[in-house]
C-alpha cells in the first residue's frame, strides 16, 4: 500500500529556509505526480506545489520564486526547499500522490501523508 513520511519541518524566523522531505514507498514512484499541499486550522487546505512524472513543477503564486520542488528517484523522495519563508507560511504540510497533474494538485489523489510536518514562521 501507498506509504508517505514527511520530515523536515520546524521553525524559523522570517525570511530563513527549511527543506521538506517525503520518502514514499508502496507504487511506482516515477510515474505518478506528486505534490505538497498545507493547511491551517482556519483555513482549508492549499495546494502549494506540484511535480509530474516527467519532473515538471507547478507552484501557487503565493510561494512562486520562494520555494522549489523536487523529487530524487533513486531515494523515492519528494522535496521542498522553502527560502524567504513568511509568517503566513507557517502551516502544517502534507505531501500526496495521484494519478496526474493538475495544476497544483494530483489527481486523483491516492495516497497523502496523514501526520504532515508543523513549519512555523515568526
Amino acid at each position: 500500500h501507498v506509504q508517505l513520511v514527511e520530515s523536515g519541518g520546524g521553525s524559523v524566523q522570517a525570511g530563513g529556509s527549511l527543506r521538506l522531505s517525503c520518502a514514499a514507498s508502496g507504487y511506482k514512484y516515477r510515474n505518478y505526480c506528486m505534490n505538497w499541499f498545507r493547511q491551517t486550522s482556519e483555513e482549508e487546505g492549499e495546494g502549494v506545489a506540484a511535480i509530474d512524472g516527467d519532473g515538471s513543477p507547478t507552484y501557487a503564486d503565493s510561494v512562486k520564486g520562494r520555494f522549489i520542488i523536487s523529487k530524487d528517484n533513486a531515494k523515492n523522495t519528494l522535496y521542498l526547499q522553502m527560502n524567504s519563508l513568511r509568517p503566513e507560511d507557517t502551516a502544517m504540510y502534507y505531501c500526496a500522490v495521484g494519478v496526474r497533474k493538475d495544476g497544483v494538485r494530483c489527481l486523483p489523489r491516492f495516497g497523502y501523508a496523514a501526520q504532515g510536518t508543523q513549519v512555523t514562521v515568526s
